[in-house]
């Protein structure tokens, strides 16, 4: 039996009945209101003298077949390690960096193009240097011993725990006295700690070694300076607004 449009329309009013309840008790609740924070970065730092040194130091030879290259530049590294060994450098502190085999060119030809004239063979050592008064002696045996590439000296802390924990402590500080400032400024009062994040950079000085005489293997005397390193923590400090 049809139905007509007339019986249709009460069980139509019924069905939309929630739905309006539904959309003005939507429109009429109170939004959710968002966190009274304050929110800022921290930072510290702290100062440390390095009792420790790391070396870029290796051996490159130049010959016309990559054979010889390799003899030459094998043969100066078992001196330059052997060195490093009378020195009291401990084989855990010697590590291969790079060794590499790659053509030699002469660019001064009569026609201008290139003129392949060899091989150059090329091993780096990365060293650590735990006596760092030592660091001096270090670097003329092993220049004296074959090194003719010396690509930098580094210093570093070899327990950075106390000067680390010297730099946060200064940061929480810091953080601290900012939020102040701002809720001051603001007009409000600060309210207890919520969050604290952290990320903390090393940051030692990089003196590079600058061989005299135009090469490492003219170089006598090797004088140094460690410096002082500088150890920066940050921290993002969250606190509420007081009432």
């Amino acid at each position: 039996m049809p139905v007509t449009l007339k019986a249709a329309l009460p069980a139509l009013v019924l069905a939309l009945a929630p739905f309006g309840a539904l959309a003005q008790e939507a429109a009429t609740a109170t939004p959710p209101q968002l966190p009274r924070v304050i929110q800022v970065v921290g930072e510290g730092r702290a100062m440390a003298a390095p009792d420790m040194a790391r070396i870029s130091l290796g051996v490159s030879h130049q010959a016309k077949t990559a054979g010889e290259a390799m003899d030459a530049m094998s043969a100066g590294t078992e001196a330059v390690l052997g060195r490093l060994g009378a020195e009291g450098i401990n084989q855990a502190d010697i590590q291969t960096g790079q060794l590499m085999l790659e053509p030699a060119y002469n660019y001064n030809t009569p026609d201008g193009n290139p003129e392949m004239t060899g091989f150059i063979a090329t091993q780096m050592l990365d060293v650590k240097v735990r006596e760092i008064g030592h660091l001096g002696e270090v670097l003329d045996a092993v220049v004296e011993d074959g090194a003719n590439r010396v690509n930098g000296v580094s210093f570093d802390v070899a327990d950075p725990q106390a000067a680390t924990d010297e730099a946060r402590r200064d940061a929480v500080t810091d953080a601290r006295a900012r939020a102040e400032l701002y809720a001051e400024a603001a007009g409000v009062g600060l309210g207890n700690l919520v969050s604290i994040s952290e990320s903390t950079v090393y940051s030692p000085p990089m003196p590079m070694y600058d061989a005299r005489g135009g090469g490492v293997a003219e170089a006598a005397a090797v004088p140094v300076a460690p410096g002082q390193l500088s150890l920066t923590a940050t921290v993002t400090v969250t606190y509420a607004i007081g009432e």
